[in-house]
């Protein structure tokens, strides 16, 4: 079961709850109010579109982030190539080469 955390509107109280995903939210555990905010604490670090992360993901620095695009820019425009043709990727699409500095 996943955890949320909850802020109390009444009471203020930063509290966390377990609970199934389709389940009610708990009353606050100070004041048995209802009138709860789940808080976003932690969000997924997800590279979009890439399927491995460049060195250590946010600490990556200029030199690895720059590696990775240039290994990843051929297959993207390969899947490009081959869902919409050759042809229409070389006309319309923008390119994905950018230079860095």
């Amino acid at each position: 079961m996943p955890t949320y955390d909850y802020r109390c509107h009444q009471c203020e109280t930063v509290f966390e709850a377990r609970h199934g995903f389709h389940d009610a939210a708990p009353p606050c555990p100070q004041c048995g109010s209802l009138h709860l905010s789940k808080q976003i604490t932690t969000a997924p670090a997800i590279a979009g579109g890439i399927s491995t992360p460049a060195g250590n993901s946010r600490a990556s620095n200029k030199e690895e982030l720059q590696s990775k695009w240039a290994e990843e820019t051929p297959k993207l425009r390969q899947k490009l190539e081959q869902k919409l043709g050759k042809e229409t990727v070389q006309k319309n699409a923008p390119s994905l080469y950018t230079d860095f500095n």
